[in-house]
């Protein structure tokens, strides 16, 4: 049976699912996918309280124990490159099915592991699967995502990491109180629970329709569409503008059709992207790997993951306060990255990002001093020195989610052009997670070659850079169409600052 894009318009009213339905389903829909990012952030939490029982139960070294924190961010540069094929090939839904089962295989193997390269073959199972969460989750809620609630729904994926690493930090206060070679393998082998649930959960997701239109199945694609968008109109409007954006025919309107052969879409892009840039997209890059690079060198995994170790050198000895102290870091860092997302579209991307770079800045500097105080003072009990410190690392935590943490996907994924967005927001997330990875793993001995205090106070010198770079090179983009943006770009002028940050307050009232 065919339909055409006009008979799809012609619904009697009863047929019509109420338009509150219409939003729970996209919600729910958002939910599922985003559970990978709570294995994801569960897998970074759980390691920062394991960790202090791994390296005594297995005899690490400092330096394996710093390799085994960080390369989990390495390995996921094999799924990240991998993920655009493999959704395209197999679909998004099913996608995340086998993220799902890399997070479970990882989970157990590392749960199970008698010794040091047993869990690193289980940290290299579980960071593949960290590479195809990180692209295929926010991917996949954007394309079934109605453009009304695309923004909120689309910073699910952020929300829950913070969620999952609260779970870890939890996971690991409880499992603490087993004896120490069970309690880190439970810690790590619980984590395979979830993705159980995942892929069960999945089954009820429908398929992305972008995806359904690139295999020429309109029909199961316009049945999507309805269900997640707000009226039916908006439901064929999304549908041609799909089929515009993969090059099919306004005249092919069946339910069953075969996609015309064209010219790869990505043809020429890194040519434009790399080689020959306009001055505007030059620009583009290089604020999508300044804000990236920024958001890691600035010291936010270095705290992540090695929380109890910090507190540990702030004085809190025992191991069941440094472990009930990092949960309180984990409830601030979900807490204010809920705020900051809610406040991205009222106050803007330059607002938000400059706050919470100078309150990192400050806050790590404090982190530093204190730190440095305790170091010098062996053997004293310093409490002003011990409350400021682990104060900071709190406001730091507090003050990343409030702009950094959320802000950096948000602007990095809208200022690219259409035809370079895939490939220069790829460029970004590889950034990044080479970044992470590099602090995870350089961390402790940083620590031994500066101080503890020191290497703060370096991460302090980073992010003063960063806000800088932030005032400097960062226009506003709030409320501009995603199609203009491109044009705030090539020019540092303080006057073209002030018409962007204009325009787009007059755009966001007008709304």
């Amino acid at each position: 049976m065919s339909s055409s894009g006009e008979e799809r318009g012609v619904v009697v009213a009863e047929s019509e699912p109420p338009r509150g339905n219409r939003s729970r389903f996209a919600f729910a829909c958002a939910i599922l996918a985003s559970m990978t990012s709570i294995i994801l952030g569960y897998d970074i939490g759980v390691m920062s309280g394991a960790a202090i029982f791994i390296k005594d139960d297995l005899k690490l070294s400092d330096v394996q124990l710093e390799i085994l924190m960080g390369i989990l961010n390495i390995y996921s540069l094999i799924g990240s490159g991998a993920a655009g094929r493999t959704s395209d090939w197999i679909g998004r839904r099913y996608t995340i099915v086998l993220a799902g089962f890399f997070f479970f295989c990882g989970a157990l193997l590392m749960g199970f592991a008698t010794n040091y390269p047993f869990i690193m073959v289980g940290r290299f199972v579980a960071g593949i699967g960290v590479g195809y969460a990180m692209m295929i989750a926010p991917v996949y809620t954007t394309e079934v995502a109605p453009a009304s609630s695309r923004g909120f729904l689309s910073s699910f994926p952020e929300i829950f990491i913070n969620i999952g690493i609260l779970l870890g930090y939890v996971s690991n206060y409880f499992f603490a109180k087993l004896p120490e070679h069970i309690g880190w393998r439970f810690m790590l082998g619980i984590g395979a629970v979830p993705s159980v649930f995942l892929a069960i959960g999945v089954l009820a997701m429908p398929e992305s329709p972008r995806w359904l239109v690139m295999q020429g199945r309109l029909g199961d694609a316009f049945k999507v569409l309805d269900k997640t968008s707000n009226t039916k109109e908006e439901a064929i409007s999304r549908l041609n503008d799909i089929k515009r954006a993969v090059g099919i025919p306004d005249d092919m309107t069946d339910d069953v059709i075969v996609v015309p052969n064209k010219k790869s879409a990505g043809e020429g892009v890194w040519k434009d992207l790399l080689v020959r840039p306009t001055p505007s997209v030059r620009h583009i890059l290089i604020a999508c790997l300044g804000i990236h690079f920024s958001q890691q060198a600035s010291g936010i995994d270095a705290v992540v993951l090695y929380s109890p170790t910090i507190f540990s050198r702030a004085g809190l000895k025992s191991k069941n306060d440094q472990l009930l102290a990092t949960v309180a870091v984990g409830v601030v860092k979900t807490l204010f990255i809920v705020v900051g997302t809610c406040l991205v579209d009222r106050f803007g991307r330059r607002a938000l990002l400059l706050t919470s770079m100078g309150g990192m800045f400050f806050s790590l500097t404090a982190l530093g001093t204190s730190l440095t105080v305790i170091d010098r003072n062996p053997g004293q009990t310093l409490k002003w020195a011990i409350g400021l410190a682990v104060t900071t690392v709190m406001t730091f935590v507090a003050t990343f989610s409030l702009g950094a943490g959320p802000v950096t996907w948000v602007y990095a994924s809208e200022i690219f052009p259409v035809r370079l967005r895939a490939q220069g927001a790829s460029l970004g997330v590889m950034l990044n997670r080479l970044m992470s990875g590099i602090i995870g793993m350089t961390f402790l001995s940083l620590s031994k070659g500066l101080t503890i205090g020191g290497a703060f106070l370096l991460f302090a010198g980073v992010a003063a850079a960063a806000w800088v770079f932030f005032f400097t090179f960062l226009p506003e983009t709030r409320g501009v169409p995603l199609e203009e943006i491109e044009s705030l770009f090539g020019s540092y002028s303080a006057n073209k600052k002030n018409n962007v940050m204009s325009k787009g307050k007059q755009v966001v009232d007008e709304q």
